[in-house]
């Protein structure tokens, strides 16, 4: 089995963010990049699919800061192939990412045909979850988001995944191979490698790069960052207490002095 997990870094949210001089990015002086949790379970998904079924994981990822380190460190925790892109200029849209991502897994020897392709269901720059439907829809290969569990069926040549909905339903849907999919949590949490094998594997082994795929002009527009500001602060909360009764009464005041009753 061939498997494939696109990986993207994201800001860690835990350090303050600061608006850049152009005003339209992140100061990137200081801002420290982590490895987006759902794609970490992505690629813990992945591994466990491996020890069932063999076969190999690639892991694929844009180029960052600390994009080895975490390159490596899927190498360390059992990927076999790890694919760094190379050559983008400053942080792709998620409509460009995942053009860049597709037409890579084209390119590139070895990378296609994939049984899956993995990745994580949001990122914290991806609310709406677009990098897996988009990556799919380029490749046109059927598509499942909101995955918690996996179940392959190499004879039948499909898969079955579980993903969630709102109101603690779940559901199944079978995809025929290969297919894209959306993991949003790993049947495990994503598996703890020592610093000392991460260290190891950096100095046996390689990552590959490949250069920035040039992309069609096929009419397709992306968005662009018009502006960018940190949050202003226009007051503070007014705690309300007193009975359930006084309290409404309290809320109502409040409304009607605003003129929304």
């Amino acid at each position: 089995m061939n498997i494939l997990v696109l990986m993207r870094m994201v800001p860690d949210v835990v350090e303050e963010l600061e608006v850049a001089a152009d005003g339209k990015s992140l100061d990137t002086e200081f801002l420290r990049m982590i490895v987006n949790e759902s794609d970490d379970h992505a690629l813990e998904e992945a591994l466990i699919l491996k020890e069932r079924h063999g076969g190999k994981v690639t892991v694929v990822a844009l180029e960052a800061p600390e994009v080895d380190d975490a390159l490596f460190n899927a190498l360390a925790k059992g990927a076999d192939r790890a694919l760094k892109i190379v050559g983008a200029e400053g942080r792709p849209s998620t409509a460009l990412a995942a053009k860049i991502f597709s037409e890579t897994m084209r390119g590139v020897a070895g990378l296609m045909p994939a049984d899956l392709i993995l990745t994580g269901t949001q990122a914290i720059d991806d609310l709406d979850g677009l990098i897996a439907p988009l990556v799919s829809h380029h490749l046109d290969l059927p598509f499942i988001g909101i995955v918690t569990t996996v179940a392959v069926d190499s004879a039948a040549n499909v898969v079955t995944a579980a993903r969630e909905f709102p109101n603690s339903v779940r559901g199944e849907f079978e995809a025929p191979l290969p297919a894209v999919l959306g993991i949003q949590a790993a049947e495990k949490p994503p598996r703890y490698v020592p610093v000392a094998k991460v260290r190891a594997m950096m100095k046996s082994a390689k990552l590959e790069t490949a250069p920035v795929p040039e992309i069609a002009a096929d009419g397709e527009s992306f968005a662009e960052v018009l502006q960018m500001a940190k949050p202003v602060s226009a007051g503070h909360a007014e705690m309300i207490g007193g009975t359930a009764e006084e309290a409404a009464e309290k809320v109502c005041e409040i409304l009607a002095a605003a003129g929304r009753l």
